[in-house]
């Protein structure tokens, strides 16, 4: 119910190649929600027809509430709508005018890179941290900077290293992030109820951690469910979460957040679970197939 495809700035695959990944994992209901995009949409939904898998069409908007960066999960949404042409337009501008400040924001940390080489590497899709990260740690000649070190084989955070150079530098609140004018929580769900769509928070135990109890706010203004199951909430998160869905009695989804390259440590179909709520998280899947399948055909 969350994978990125190629056409997700940090995605590395191809769309027949994904699905294929699903296929062989036993996955037989999925949703690929690139970042800010729904261009993998049209050659996702006959394939899947044909292999007999439900596809649920979707997108993970980046947007912002209080100053807090989040991720917007839109299910079952009309993708053929301009306004997601809008919004990819809108995105690429607001990313392309932060590159510059992200690469500089670096060198002040003593970290150079070549702006044009990542550029050349990002052959035409957006620049972003793991791409840098990619840069940096595959050309030779940077590998001097011992601020890259722990990245490298053998360091102590190179175990997923373009992922976790991101959220060392240009996660909120690290020392090289560049704050990009997201829209606004709330016309994101305008964004996507009025294509037809179901807001999903998306893993908000990452983008609200320590602060998780603001999850209640964003419920209030408009989101129908949370993002319970995935590979970055705790145990307590999960707990708190997955009660909150049921008391609130919202929908609850469930995602590996794959991505390829840039999160090598996981897997397609593969994510934190608690059997305790297999059956409510179940009822939740099923309600969005249902509503899924008259939107992707």
């Amino acid at each position: 119910m969350h994978i990125h495809s190629k056409y997700s700035n940090d995605g590395e695959f191809g769309i027949q190649e994904l699905i294929y990944k699903c296929l062989n994992n036993k996955i037989n209901i999925l949703s690929i929600t690139d970042h800010n995009s729904v261009s993998a949409i049209q050659e996702a939904i006959p394939l899947c027809l044909n292999l007999g898998l439900d596809f649920i069409t979707g997108i993970e908007i980046d947007c912002s509430y209080k100053e807090t960066d989040l991720h917007l999960l839109g299910y079952n949404i009309d993708w053929q709508s301009k306004d997601f042409i809008e919004l990819e337009k809108s995105i690429h501008k607001n990313v392309m005018d932060s590159f510059p400040e992200m690469i500089n924001n670096l060198d002040k940390l003593g970290i150079q890179v070549d702006e044009n080489e990542v550029l050349e590497k990002a052959n035409g899709k957006l620049p972003c941290g793991e791409l840098i990260a990619e840069v940096l740690l595959t050309n030779k000649k940077y590998h001097s900077n011992k601020k890259l070190s722990p990245y490298m084989i053998g360091g102590e955070r190179s175990d997923m290293p373009y992922i976790n150079f991101y959220h060392d530098f240009f996660a909120q609140g690290k020392p090289a992030y560049v704050k990009i004018n997201y829209m606004d929580y709330h016309d994101a769900i305008n964004l996507v109820k009025s294509n037809c769509g179901t807001p999903i928070i998306a893993h908000p135990g990452m983008n609200l951690k320590g602060k998780e109890k603001l999850a209640i706010e964003l419920l209030e203004y408009g989101a129908e469910g949370l993002e319970v199951f995935n590979n970055y909430h705790n145990t307590e998160q999960i707990k708190y979460f997955a009660d909150l869905t049921i008391q609130k009695s919202i929908l609850m989804t469930c995602g590996s957040d794959f991505h390829g390259k840039n999160k090598p440590l996981i897997d397609i179909g593969k994510y934190k679970t608690n059997n305790k709520y297999d059956d409510y998280l179940q009822r939740s899947i099923i309600q969005l197939k249902k509503h899924g399948t008259q939107h992707a055909v």
